[in-house]
Formats: structure tokens, C-alpha cells, sequence
């Protein structure tokens, strides 16, 4: 069964299996070792790795459920690059992840933006967010690009039709059957969709203006597909209807040419801006693309506050959710050994513990 965090039968700040208060006094002052922010796979992966060290730990996230941009995006897309799953839903993996990070009792704070973060006199480390304060010895940030909002489409009609059958993101397939789309963009996320509507729409079309940015074998697939492609040099220049998308207009900004071509749904994937302005007012370092960590522990510029996932930046820095499990993991063990030099950097190898999880297993075998 799936486990939800912030539905409205539970409590937005609350541990895992409990039905906690957010607003206890007792809560602002509760002290925790390892504090992460972000509730995607790499900061539910921390929480896992947290739980193994022994570590007393919390999640908060902006979000109403764990899960990140795969619960907030793209619920329904495969993911095909996780170690172990040929293919794998985006909210079947975040259920997963969840199922392994919560064995333990971590707090979970849910619909709550971080505003501050600041060092106390006694060292520890206050988190203010919009509802309380939080203190913890150290901080893991794993908030993947930071606060996003979707690029828009540039077309000066298109504001007025969001929500009213255009989209940046589909959550749901099915809101998609027997509909005629038009997709506008050509990375990743855009072939996506392309590809997982194809069978469930009416027909689909692909506008983008320059070369497909998606896996060249998507795009081999795309062609061999249904799907009809306007591409290059095709834009979407205006967007038609009365009181919702009817029609879209592009043009080729070469030859000139333009069409309109009536449709149902306008589901624009030109990507994310990202901002990370907070995080410099809190005197963490940043760079254009994340904040910068040093590659052998993931602590950023302040002490005792480590990174981990999409929102770090180096040099051979890979943006995959595989990727930021491993930086979080060495995040975690840095984090245990700041807080007593007693605790191993090295942790024992997960085959020879017996986690909380095991008697679930156990149960299953007989």
C-alpha cells in the first residue's frame, strides 16, 4: 500500500507512522542530527542512509507529498537509467523510495519553504520556514534545480489559455486520451510525452524550432512512430480559442510558412528556470549551474551543510538520480562523522545488518 505523507487525513509535519502535531512547541526546539531538504530520491535516499547510521533525521519539502519532481512532473514517465529496473515508473520509484527511507521514524514536514537558515550560538544549525523553526546539527540539501517554475511559451495569446487545455507538464496521461495534442519542444521530457501519448490520443504533433536535444534512440522511435513532426525552424506563434485551446498557429522562420492546425491540448516541455538566490543569501557558495561541494565530502562552503543530487555543481558532475544516491550516501557519512569523530566514516555493508525492514521480509518468506 502506498504510503502518503500531507493528505489531508494527515498532519504536514509528522514522523513517520505517527500522527504529529506541526505547531507543538516541543517541535521547535527538538534537536535533530541530520535535517535533509528536498524529498526526492536523492533526499529520500539520504533519509534511507541516515536511518542506517543510527542518525535521528527529518525531511522538508515545498511539495504536499514525497517524491519531488517525480511526483510534481511526471508521474507517469518510465524511467530506464536506475541500477536494477530495465524500466521503471517515476511514481513507482518514488514509492519505493519511500517504503526504504521510512523503516524509520524520521520526521517528515511537508508543504513548508525553507526562508533561513542560521548558525546558533551553540553551534547547531536553525531552519525557518514558513510554518516553525527546525534545529539540527547538520544540514543535507537535496533540492534537486531549487525553486523552478516552468519556461513559458512566448506566444503573446498563450498566457491566457493556461489551464484551460494548455500544460508544461503532464501528470496524468489519461487527461490526454482521445484528445488531438500539440507538443511544443524538442529535449527529453518532450519526446517523452510524444511518445507515451501517441497511443492514447488522437493524434500528436511535435513543434520544435531547432535540432531534437531528446536520446537519439527516442528520437529514432519518434520517427518510425505516428506522431507527426514540424521540425526545423517551426514556433508556435499564437494560440486560438474560445475560452480554451481550439487551434495553434507556427510558422517556419525560414520559408515563412504558416499553419493552423486546430487541436484539444497544448502541452509545452521547453524545460525549467531555476533559482537559487536563497541559497547565497544564506552564504552558501554558488556557482551558474548549483552550489559548489567539495567532491570528496559534498559539504558546500559552510560547515556542517552538505549537498547532494541535481543542485551541486562540478566539473564532472552527471545529473542522474543514480548519481545523487551516491553523493547523498558520502553526504550522510560526512554528516556522522562531523557531528562525533567516533562515528566510522565507513559504514558496514547493508547484507550484514538486519534493518527494520528485514521482519517485513521475513514475514513475506514463511
Amino acid at each position: 500500500m502506498r504510503a502518503t505523507y500531507g493528505s489531508p487525513s494527515r498532519p504536514p509535519c509528522a514522523r513517520a507512522g505517527e500522527e504529529a502535531a506541526p505547531h507543538v512547541k516541543a517541535r521547535l526546539v527538538e534537536l535533530f542530527d541530520i535535517t535533509v531538504i528536498g524529498g526526492g530520491p536523492t533526499g529520500l535516499f539520504a533519509l534511507f542512509y541516515a536511518g542506517m547510521r543510527g542518525a535521528k533525521a527529518k525531511v522538508i519539502d515545498i511539495l504536499p507529498e514525497l517524491g519531488g519532481q517525480l511526483y510534481a512532473l511526471y508521474p507517469e514517465k518510465y524511467i530506464y537509467d536506475m541500477p536494477g529496473y530495465p524500466a521503471v515508473l517515476a511514481q513507482t520509484l518514488v514509492d519505493a523510495c519511500v517504503e526504504q527511507a521510512m523503516q524509520w521514524p524520521h520526521a517528515v514536514c511537508l508543504e513548508e519553504r525553507v526562508t533561513s537558515i542560521a548558525r546558533l550560538e551553540d553551534g547547531y544549525l536553525k531552519i525557518t520556514t514558513d510554518r516553525q523553526e527546525h534545529w539540527t546539527k547538520t544540514l543535507i540539501l537535496c533540492t534537486g534545480i531549487g525553486a523552478f517554475s516552468p519556461r513559458k511559451l512566448p506566444a503573446s495569446s498563450a498566457a491566457a489559455f493556461e489551464g484551460k487545455g494548455l500544460y508544461y507538464y503532464a501528470r496524468s496521461f489519461d487527461d490526454f486520451a482521445g484528445k488531438r495534442v500539440v507538443i511544443v519542444g524538442g529535449g527529453d521530457s518532450a519526446v517523452d510525452y510524444a511518445l507515451a501519448l501517441a497511443p492514447k490520443a488522437a493524434d500528436v504533433t511535435i513543434v520544435h524550432r531547432s535540432a531534437f536535444r531528446a536520446h537519439s534512440h527516442t528520437v529514432e522511435q519518434m520517427r518510425n512512430s505516428t506522431i507527426a513532426i514540424r521540425h526545423p525552424d517551426f514556433e508556435v506563434t499564437a494560440v486560438h480559442g474560445n475560452g480554451k485551446v481550439e487551434a495553434v498557429t507556427y510558422a517556419n522562420r525560414k520559408t515563412k510558412e504558416q499553419i493552423t492546425q486546430e487541436c484539444d491540448a497544448l502541452l509545452c516541455a521547453l524545460g525549467f528556470v531555476s533559482d537559487l538566490g536563497e541559497l547565497e543569501q544564506w552564504g552558501i557558495e554558488v556557482e551558474a549551474r548549483g552550489v559548489v561541494v567539495d567532491t570528496v565530502t559534498m559539504q558546500t562552503s559552510v560547515e556542517g551543510i552538505y549537498a547532494a543530487g541535481d543542485i551541486i555543481h562540478h566539473a564532472g558532475k552527471l545529473k542522474l538520480i543514480a548519481c545523487g544516491t551516491s553523493e547523498a550516501a558520502i553526504a550522510v557519512n560526512q554528516a556522522m562523522a562531523y557531528i562525533s569523530p567516533k562515528n566510522k566514516l565507513q559504514p558496514a555493508h547493508s547484507s550484514n545488518l538486519t534493518l527494520p525492514i528485514t521482519k517485513k521480509l521475513n514475514l513475506e518468506a514463511e
